[in-house]
């Protein structure tokens, strides 16, 4: 007589389904939803998720913030940070505006330059935002400065340039073509296609390897024959031209180029990046992840405009649940330390 097979252990169990890193933040997500939807009830008598319209301007509102976010996601797999996504996006949405003027403003930019097909300015836009990339990068990884200081010196810049370019004044009456990229659910088309392409550039290209190597492991991913200074400037750039195509999208949907554009900006997309999972020691991260984050921030922000609770409030809370994000970071991370 045969003795019956053994039972799995707990460790091969566990081995044959592990639940993916973005499930606990989504199941926050769908809590903070229900929170609102009772709270809604009870303090103004009415449904915070039955409202088809209020959740598509939840949407709408978080699809900038998204775009960036993507960017700054992989900027911080790779153990840095980018504190100049906001600055760039102000920059970007004045570049971009004053060659999409029409030829009925009053005082365009350019008036030689007036009535021109929308992919000159949208590509403007992108190239401005590359740019300003392409000299984070070229920065962090050519003189070894720490990330921090390289982007907060581009994030003044930008500023600056943004008030510069017009000295101060707002860029007015754009043409319908390019107004249509920021009208209707275009903008949020553009963050879930580019929140896909960059999901699969992370899991399923060399390109994610690489990021994933140098911020696990920077020297090992030098040693291993990765270019770290070159990658770490393609990374830079990508994120500098997604900040771009943000500024793009700003300007869009206000029909205007504002210097003022984009304020804070980088702190919501790195607080969206940080909610979903996003380690700031590097080379934890998804894609996935980010676009929860970003869509926990705004219900947050909708949530609390629906019960009409005051704006600094809402930061109270925001920069609460950053602060809960990194502990949480910190504490897997340890737990992962101890583990291995």
């Amino acid at each position: 007589m045969q003795p019956p097979p053994a039972a799995p252990s707990p460790s091969s169990a566990a081995r044959r389904w592990r639940a993916p890193p973005e499930l606990g933040i989504l199941l926050v997500l769908v809590g903070l939803a229900l929170a609102f939807e009772l709270l809604g009830w009870a303090v103004v008598g009415q449904s915070f998720l039955m409202n088809e319209q209020r959740l598509v301007v939840m949407v709408l509102q978080v699809a900038v913030i998204g775009v960036i976010a993507v960017g700054v996601t992989q900027v911080i797999i790779t153990g840095g940070i980018d504190l100049s996504s906001g600055s760039v996006v102000a920059l970007t949405a004045m570049v971009a505006a004053s060659l999409a003027q029409s030829s009925d403003a009053a005082r365009p930019v350019y008036p030689a330059l007036t009535d021109l097909p929308v992919i000159v300015p949208l590509a403007a836009g992108l190239v401005v935002g590359a740019l300003a990339g392409l000299v984070n990068g070229a920065l962090i990884a050519g003189t070894s400065i720490p990330p921090f200081i390289a982007t907060l010196g581009m994030m003044v810049t930008a500023r600056g340039l943004a008030r510069w370019y017009t000295h101060g004044e707002p860029v007015s009456m754009l043409t319908d073509s390019y107004a249509a990229i920021g009208s209707g659910a275009t903008p949020v088309a553009i963050f879930l296609g580019t929140a896909l392409l960059f999901h699969i550039a992370l899991r399923y290209t060399r390109y994610g390897k690489f990021t994933y190597a140098i911020g696990s492991n920077c020297q090992a991913a030098r040693v291993s024959g990765i270019r770290v200074a070159r990658h770490l400037i393609i990374v830079y750039t990508l994120a500098g031209t997604l900040s771009g195509l943000a500024g793009v999208l700003t300007s869009a949907r206000a029909v205007s180029g504002q210097a003022g554009m984009g304020t804070m900006y980088e702190l919501d997309a790195i607080a969206a990046a940080v909610i979903g999972g996003t380690s700031l020691s590097g080379g934890v991260g998804r894609i996935t992840g980010t676009v929860i984050g970003t869509l926990i921030l705004g219900v947050v922000t909708s949530g609390f405009t629906f019960l009409r609770i005051d704006a600094y409030y809402q930061e109270i809370v925001k920069g609460g649940i950053i602060v809960a994000a990194v502990v949480i970071d910190h504490y897997r991370r340890q737990r992962r330390l101890e583990g291995g």
